[in-house]
């Protein structure tokens, strides 16, 4: 093989590299699957995405926004669990006894560390977490299905280093 053909394939795979670039990027970027996408951007238009793929509504802001909790902090959360269809899977019990747990443990889905990292105390969010940020590909039968895009209400109760 001569050095000009090397050359020619060479920028030939470049060029090819470069051009798909953009749509592999896009694609990288957009972890809900389509029909989920279609439904949560009709359900809530002004939902906001991370750069991981999490969407958010701020429901209700505190009266004065602090800090945000940390990994290792211990958090307390209200919240309910739903699939896109509004089914329930899980939730706190009562407003008596919020599910406190201590963050950065993989204890909690990655949607879930990530939301409770910008939340600040006695916020409410509506979160939307795409399936590579929840339960994956495996679910968690029998409650969640595989894949599944889930929603939560959620309230950052208190947090601290208890």
């Amino acid at each position: 093989m001569n050095k000009s053909h090397s050359y020619f394939r060479l920028l030939f795979v470049a060029i090819a590299l470069l051009a798909s670039r953009p749509l592999t990027l896009h694609a990288q970027r957009e972890k809900l699957p389509p029909e989920d996408l279609d439904f949560v951007e009709k359900k809530w238009p002004g939902a906001k995405r991370t750069f991981t793929g999490l969407r958010y509504l701020i429901v209700k802001k505190p009266e004065t926004e602090g800090p945000s909790p940390v990994p290792g902090m211990m958090v307390s959360v209200h919240y309910k669990g739903m699939l896109l269809n509004g089914t329930v899977f899980d939730q706190s019990p009562d407003a008596a006894h919020p599910l406190t747990i201590r963050l950065g443990r993989n204890e909690l889905i990655d949607g879930w560390e990530e939301a409770l990292q910008k939340m600040h105390k006695g916020e409410q969010w509506l979160l939307i977490v795409p399936p590579e940020l929840g339960y994956g590909a495996r679910g968690k039968p029998p409650t969640i299905p595989r894949r599944a895009t889930l929603v939560f209400e959620m309230e950052l109760v208190d947090f601290g280093p208890k």
